[in-house]
């Protein structure tokens, strides 16, 4: 697993996730994915980051087999605060974030991209939260901020996926183009971004977070608290060994 950062273009970062075979991240992947995007917003030189992957998708939550193989609840902790490191990181980096989105982007990509200030998607994008199978719960905090509070509550309770199209619809996806021109497109955004003043744009990414009516930290962190008694309650473990089970793993 790796997450790199590199700049193609003056004032652009891109922070890229490699996590084969489906960018399921560990714990240690989901903190070094936040330190990768908070460094990158701290650097006078950085005016725009784009977050993309590599791979067949965007991202496919956490890594379940690291949480089934600890007895005890240290995986299961170290997701949560993980997770919430990375999605923080991606809403409070100094500069805007670009998310890049190619094929599957599940549980923990939706809370990447859910906090992401501009999001561009491949045709073969599609975008869910498998939680309720998983016997666990999160991200509803940040599917709401793509798609309106009923539809939500309706993709939350089933599990369903929405399509990139279907976004660009909700105005949540900013364009939806074939994948071989995704980097580009991103790119393209990014260089729109970079090329304004960095600190007026520097200082709009902070008065747009401050007018904020959702008080994101805050509403994820409560829906983890579900998630941990779902565990302590002992429904977690059999609804993820059901999952690891009939993926054949």
């Amino acid at each position: 697993m790796t997450v790199s950062t590199h700049s193609p273009e003056p004032g652009i970062a891109v922070v890229t996730v490699d996590a084969p075979p489906v960018n399921a991240l560990s714990v240690k992947g989901w903190f070094a994915l936040a330190s990768a995007v908070t460094d990158a917003g701290r650097d006078p030189a950085t005016h725009v980051v784009v977050l993309r992957a590599e791979g067949r998708g965007f991202n496919a939550g956490v890594d379940i087999k690291e949480i089934q193989r600890d007895p005890g609840y240290g995986a299961l902790i170290g997701a949560n605060e993980g997770c919430a490191a990375a999605f923080s990181a991606v809403y409070d980096c100094a500069v805007p974030v670009i998310a890049a989105v190619q094929g599957f982007c599940l549980g923990g990509g939706v809370g990447l991209v859910g906090n992401a200030d501009v999001v561009v998607a491949s045709e073969d994008a599609t975008f869910g939260l498998p939680e309720v199978d998983r016997g666990a719960l999160g991200a509803a905090t940040h599917l709401a901020r793509l798609v309106p509070q009923h539809l939500m509550r309706a993709l939350y309770y089933t599990a369903s996926t929405i399509t990139a199209a279907q976004l660009h619809h909700h105005g949540s996806v900013y364009a939806v183009v074939p994948r071989d021109e995704l980097d580009e497109t991103a790119l393209g955004v990014a260089r729109q971004i970079a090329a304004k003043d960095t600190r007026v744009i520097r200082a709009a990414k902070q008065a747009i977070n401050g007018i904020d009516v959702q008080p994101v930290h805050r509403s994820y962190r409560f829906e983890q608290g579900f998630t941990f008694e779902l565990n302590l309650a002992g429904v977690s473990d059999g609804a993820r060994q059901e999952f690891l089970d009939g993926k054949g793993k």
